[in-house]
């Protein structure tokens, strides 16, 4: 059986063809997986697989963006360079979201701390702990991960959050970081530190504006819940 391709499909089922003729929002979630592909297997056509890859994560391009080489090379008709070029496209999608969101975001509530946040630490599987870093004026001039732990614990200096915010003569800190547990409740180590960076910052007379616990979804406000 003859190996399907892209160049032998009818012109108007090209991806790429349709791209050019139609423009990139004109294509579906499958036909850009297809183009990055480029071919199917003996069974399916490049735009088959990519559906199937697509059904097998309930069409969630953020699970897919997780998957290892390993797993992408699971799906008939995917082998390393290809599951390589998956990955690579949604990485460099998840990089150019996150910098549009870092140029000097105002902050105005924890939910702005949350969208910018959830982009970077929201679906690891390992704890980090960032400080996001604000001028007089709410905006956010620099950000740090300050430690990176393991399943469910990391450990924080509270000298190295304060170091970048003398150094950059910033007025204001938000402290954050994930659990990858998904569960959003703080634990007594989360509440013991957040006063200690508290206290630390009145004595630097650098504000300590909110400690968010993040997950992929959903995030857990200390100032929101009057725990400052």
């Amino acid at each position: 059986m003859e190996k399907f391709t892209i160049k032998s499909w009818a012109l108007d089922d090209r991806p790429r063809e349709k791209l050019i003729a139609k423009g990139k929002i004109a294509l579906s979630d499958a036909e850009l997986i297809a183009i990055l592909i480029g071919s199917g297997n003996r069974d399916e056509s490049a735009v088959g697989l990519a559906k199937r890859i697509l059904n097998s994560i309930n069409g969630n391009i953020n699970e897919l963006a997780k998957l290892p080489v390993e797993k992408l090379m699971e799906f008939k008709g995917i082998g390393e360079a290809k599951a390589i070029s998956i990955i690579t496209a949604l990485e460099l999608g998840k990089r150019r979201q996150l910098e549009a969101a870092l140029e000097k975001p105002t902050i105005t509530s924890s939910k702005d701390v949350a969208n910018l946040m959830q982009q970077i630490i929201g679906d690891l599987e390992h704890e980090e702990f960032w400080v996001l870093f604000l001028n007089n004026a709410n905006k956010v001039v620099a950000k740090s991960q300050i430690s990176k732990g393991g399943l469910t614990a990391t450990i924080v200096d509270v000298r190295l959050v304060f170091k970048r915010a003398l150094e950059i003569a910033s007025v204001g800190i938000i402290v954050c970081h994930n659990h990858p547990s998904g569960k959003l409740q703080p634990s007594n180590a989360d509440k013991q530190l957040t006063q200690k960076i508290k206290e630390a910052g009145i004595t630097l007379d650098i504000k300590l504006l909110d400690h968010l616990i993040i997950t992929e979804k959903a995030y857990f406000s200390f100032a929101d819940e009057g725990l400052l």
